[in-house]
């Protein structure tokens, strides 16, 4: 597999960026970054990598076909579909723009798999398709698809998608559903970094409802090798759910990083909460553990601890986005509440 090229969408964005550094520092494998940038797309979170011969950024957009057709004429032989629209508050917002990147841009990367015959056909998706848990259980991967967001049915309806194509067409296609991502490079608008950056500029620290739903937490780097598994290891047609084993409520994650940065709790602020807020995911790993040897290998605190280093150490990273586009989304989302 050497000489395998691999399609990564939406590779400028968090978790498409820290799994295509982390490929390249394993594999000797071609590289295409295929990424529209979109405002949480961003090319300097691989800026390490730009002088590798066996990378190749190219702009497009997977919900144009013109686009696809581009880049699949250099020839493709794997394809990992990390390209989203991933925000809730934002498909609450605006919900057409998930239907247009996650359900057609998804429907013509397998239409492009299908004819090309990848090799590989990988579709990133989320336990939020799963809906919301009460206060015992674990999503499996057979737990009922019941989406409760505009993002999340989108997630669903291209997961569906995606098995459809394998089924009928015999595409060869694996869906990985991880639980909430942290790390590096992480756009400022989810909780983590959002509460981080906020904390170290003294803004108060919005916080949904009475803060109680729970989340489990994966380092984006032990999701980055669980996709690795997955590609190399996978049964064709199967789907893997990814966790982090780390089930936090989200005013537990806010206090623990006013812990590290030695910040008051007078920071938070309790907001409205927000339509349709699932109360609970929590992710049972047992498959992907048992059948590709799979095992989270991050420590939950020390995680943390480098995360919040690393926005110390990289504050002009998001200083530069918070000044931009997500000064006007911060305003939308959370004035006057």
């Amino acid at each position: 597999m050497d000489k395998t090229r691999i399609l990564v969408t939406g590779g400028c964005g968090f978790i498409g960026s820290n799994f295509i550094r982390y490929m390249l520092s394993k594999y000797p494998y071609i590289i295409i970054n295929f990424d529209k940038l979109t405002y949480a797309g961003n090319l300097e979170n691989l800026k390490d990598v730009e002088s590798d011969s066996r990378y190749t950024f190219v702009r497009g957009d997977i919900a144009s076909k013109a686009d696809l057709a581009s880049v699949f004429e250099q020839g493709i032989d794997v394809i990992i579909n990390f390209a989203a629209e991933s925000h809730v508050d934002r498909s609450i917002l605006d919900p057409d723009t998930f239907i247009r990147t996650n359900i057609n841009g998804t429907f013509n990367l397998l239409e492009e798999a299908r004819k090309r015959e990848v090799k590989r056909f990988i579709q990133i998706s989320t336990d939020e398709v799963y809906g919301s848990l009460g206060k015992e259980g674990k999503f499996t991967e057979s737990t009922p698809l019941s989406p409760n967001s505009p993002y999340s049915a989108s997630k669903t309806a291209a997961d569906m998608l995606a098995m459809a194509y394998h089924k009928t067409y015999g595409t060869p296609v694996l869906i990985t559903r991880c639980s909430n991502n942290y790390g590096p490079y992480q756009f400022p608008e989810k909780l983590i970094p959002l509460i981080i950056t906020n904390a170290l500029e003294d803004k108060e620290l919005p916080v949904y409802g009475d803060g109680m739903n729970v989340r489990d937490w994966i380092h984006v780097i032990d999701h980055a090798v669980a996709i690795d598994a997955v590609l190399h290891k996978g049964v064709l047609g199967n789907v893997y759910n990814i966790g982090g084993e780390n089930e936090r409520t989200n005013i537990e994650i806010v206090k623990l990083i006013l812990s590290i940065l030695g910040k008051p709790e007078s920071l938070i602020k309790y907001v409205t909460d927000r339509p349709g807020h699932d109360r609970r995911y929590a992710i049972d790993s047992s498959r992907i553990k048992r059948e590709l040897t799979y095992s989270v290998t991050t420590d939950f605190r020390k995680g943390m601890e480098d995360t919040v280093k690393w926005y110390l150490d990289n504050r002009g990273w998001w200083e530069r986005i918070k000044s931009g586009a997500y000064l006007e989304y911060y305003d939308l989302m959370y004035k006057n509440r």
